[in-house]
């Protein structure tokens, strides 16, 4: 990518979840995601549910009240009027408008992108993860798996809170509550565990029986799955009551993991060993590293791509 748009910022992107465009003094977070292709072909109504969750998780990682999503959609009339279905249906549940978008019907395969726009008084980005911070995991534990993706459906056990469980971010993002970030997204729980560390190279390691599991569910489907709302957060040591208590509140689970430390490694641990999974000061998870950029706000760190 570097090749292409030069030197990249981890503020303005890309990096976190969302791009931060500062327009008059407010903070706007921009972002976009485009669903398997697969998921699409075999469940346009669930994908169009997909877009609105992928979406609205990423403004809410990034401290964002959701504002307004637009969509991409190519494909036959049947299965794109399928995806709309989807998409009105989880619009009306989160409480944000899809107002506007593109569709194009032809017999080739489907696909399916949607795109963000939210507001923030605070921002959780990765850049503000440091050591000593608590790491969190906010998820809810209501659902089922699907037997054909690695998706943990909660949508129907949460239709009428939906909308008022991702806003909680905004809020422990301004009350400072919590300082970073991460959806567990298509990387897993451990992958986008390691996202939200790479920003500045730290690491933590994590007791397997501290993190919380739906019932009847592996523990590797756990690691490995989409959830529909599953959070890493870094929050100041002093703050963790605070953050966790702003989850459980709802009716949401929200535990603490350890404790970030700068050595660059994720590790997992059990009754019987422990393993480091990723050494983020070794490899690289989103090819991004750091480089001078002037392009962000003062004091953000500029990143690159590499091959």
């Amino acid at each position: 990518m570097s090749e292409i748009f030069g030197g990249v910022d981890w503020w303005a992107g890309p990096g976190d979840d969302g791009a931060v465009v500062v327009d008059d003094g407010r903070q706007l977070i921009v972002g976009g995601e485009a669903m398997l292709s697969a998921f699409v072909e075999g469940d346009p109504y669930g994908a169009g549910i997909g877009a609105i969750v992928a979406n609205v998780n990423d403004l809410a990682a990034m401290g964002a009240v959701p504002l307004a999503i637009v969509d991409t959609v190519v494909g036959p009339t049947a299965v794109t009027r399928q995806v709309l279905e989807g998409l009105r249906w989880a619009s009306q549940a989160y409480g944000v408008p899809v107002v506007g978008g593109h569709l194009t019907e032809s017999d080739g395969p489907p696909a399916l992108s949607a795109f963000g726009l939210g507001r923030a008084e605070a921002v959780l980005s990765a850049n503000h993860a440091a050591a000593g911070q608590v790491l969190v995991l906010a998820c809810c534990l209501e659902g089922d798996m699907r037997e054909d993706f690695l998706f943990f459906r909660s949508i129907h056990e949460r239709t009428d809170r939906l909308g008022d469980d991702v806003r909680i971010f905004a809020e422990v993002a301004a009350t400072g509550a919590a300082v970073a970030a991460k959806d567990v997204s298509m990387a897993g729980m451990i992958g986008s565990l390691a996202m939200l560390l790479e920003a500045n190279q730290l690491g933590v390691e994590i007791d397997l029986d501290a993190i919380p599991v739906p019932q009847g569910v592996e523990m590797g489907d756990w690691l490995s799955c989409f959830p529909t709302f599953a959070f890493l957060l870094t929050a100041p040591a002093d703050r963790v009551d605070d953050c966790v208590g702003a989850f459980t509140r709802r009716g949401l689970t929200a535990q603490a993991l350890g404790t970030l430390d700068a050595s660059g490694e994720v590790r997992l641990r059990d009754d019987s060993e422990s393993a480091v999974v990723f050494d983020l000061t070794r490899e690289s998870i989103t090819r991004l590293e750091r480089q001078p950029s002037g392009d962000g706000p003062p004091d953000q760190p500029g990143w690159t791509t590499h091959p």
